[in-house]
């Protein structure tokens, strides 16, 4: 699946989410570990980078 999902849209299905790049088109390399996969259900909404708080893409793993 290629779809990108932003902070602040809606997860289309449940599962494992994994970072795919900040918004404003740089590739920050001082992403953490433990936040470049996140789990969401049905409806959650993405989040920023909890160590940034800056808006992400996000793609399903």
């Amino acid at each position: 699946m290629a779809d990108r999902y932003k902070t602040g849209e809606q997860a289309p299905e449940a599962g494992t989410y994994e970072f795919d790049g900040l918004v404003d088109g740089r590739k920050n390399d001082n992403v953490t570990e433990d936040e470049k996969h996140i789990e969401l259900s049905n409806g959650d909404t993405f989040p920023p980078l909890r160590s940034s708080k800056e808006a992400a893409y996000w793609k399903k793993a």
